[in-house]
């Protein structure tokens, strides 16, 4: 299976945060047979293990999560109209007449719509208002609680942008969830090649849960690996388009990227100012590789290797990205030469990656 068939496989998988057995089943199944080891924790992270041909080895940790945003059903109104929550960063200004899907408990998929007051009712001094996810409601057509109730929606049932993919002109593709099935994705193909030249390290390709929730899923499959490092592979916001000034200066289809600095700035004050030697690895592996390399340090963006980094004594952590517009909407775009080139540079790093670092600092 190509890149491209794969990650439109796993972008068309419905799976939010804290339901995400569905990416668990096939990101479980499309590495079981280039691995050594696989295993899923109580709390759905995939670990999949190359053992490495190093006898005193470093474990190096990649990881991607397999979880997406979404939003949760909080209440169900006697005419059958449905009050949702958000899970994680989804913006409230494109929720208006987004369609969307409610995963049943049973699996049934039943599609809604995200109602708005109709362009022609709407009075004037409302025609720019964004309202708040309070305010919004889902509308699958029911016309009562108990159609609703029939349907197999409840008080907690997913709810998710409906997903889509969509090929577009220069390799590029518009898609649901992009963030971060690009990162699973590439995972299985550096299963692949290191199944076929077996590393000096051992390597551990972990598909992680609950990212987009709290990010701390990825905590737990690092408290299990006690890796010697940890990548993080995750999607960063491009700001190459008309409508950004300035931004970061990444821009989509100029190669895969390295987070430099992070922080979220609003309520979790965490961030993550990457390992120097481990950066340094990163960029001699683009060199050798010859991939391009984008650089970024950006304010209102984390990943879960912002607590990986805490765990036990303290592991040393790098966020690695490719570009992408439209973050956290349902029509995310990418390019697959950056995933591509991703691949490229971490195929480099885990050859690189020394057997005896230690990474102690000063």
């Amino acid at each position: 299976m190509s890149l491209i068939e794969r990650l439109e496989k796993y972008c068309l998988t419905p799976a939010m945060s804290g339901f995400e057995d569905e990416m668990i089943k096939k990101l479980k199944a499309d590495l079981e047979d280039y691995v050594d080891e696989i295993r899923v924790d109580v709390l759905g992270n995939v670990i999949a293990t190359i053992n490495g041909t190093s006898a005193d080895g470093s474990d190096l940790m990649i990881f991607a999560h397999t979880d997406s945003l979404g939003m949760i059903v909080k209440g169900v109104e006697e005419n059958g109209f449905i009050r949702i929550e958000r899970v994680g960063g989804v913006p409230e200004r494109i929720l208006a007449a987004s369609n969307v899907v409610l995963q049943t408990t049973s699996g049934k998929i039943v599609n809604g719509v995200i109602g708005f007051v109709s362009h022609h009712l709407t009075p004037p001094e409302d025609k720019y208002i964004v309202k708040p996810i309070g305010e919004c409601y889902v509308d699958i057509g029911a016309t009562s609680a108990k159609e609703v109730a029939a349907a197999g929606v409840k008080i907690g049932t997913p709810v998710l942008y409906r997903p889509s993919f969509e090929k577009l002109v220069n390799n590029r593709v518009a898609a649901t969830s992009l963030d971060d099935r690009g990162g699973c994705a590439v995972l299985v193909e550096l299963a692949q090649h290191f199944s076929k030249k077996r590393p000096k390290v051992t390597l551990h390709l972990v598909g992680t849960v609950q990212e987009e929730f709290n990010l701390r899923g990825a905590m737990v499959a690092a408290q299990q690996i006690h890796p010697t490092a940890a990548i993080s592979i995750d999607l960063v916001a491009a700001s190459d388009t008309p409508d950004i000034h300035g931004g970061n200066a990444v821009e989509v289809g100029a190669g895969p990227v390295v987070g430099t600095y992070t922080f979220h700035g609003r309520g979790t004050l965490n961030g993550l100012i990457p390992h120097p030697r481990l950066l340094s690895l990163i960029e001699e592996a683009a060199d050798a590789q010859k991939v391009d390399l984008q650089r970024h340090a950006t304010i209102g963006l984390l990943t879960d290797a912002s607590y990986v980094q805490l765990v036990g004594g303290g592991i040393a952590c790098v966020d690695v990205a490719w570009p992408t517009r439209y973050t956290h909407s349902g029509v995310e775009v990418c390019s697959l030469d950056d995933l591509e080139d991703l691949t490229k540079l971490l195929i480099g790093v885990v050859k690189k990656f020394p057997t005896d670092e230690n990474f102690t600092r000063g």
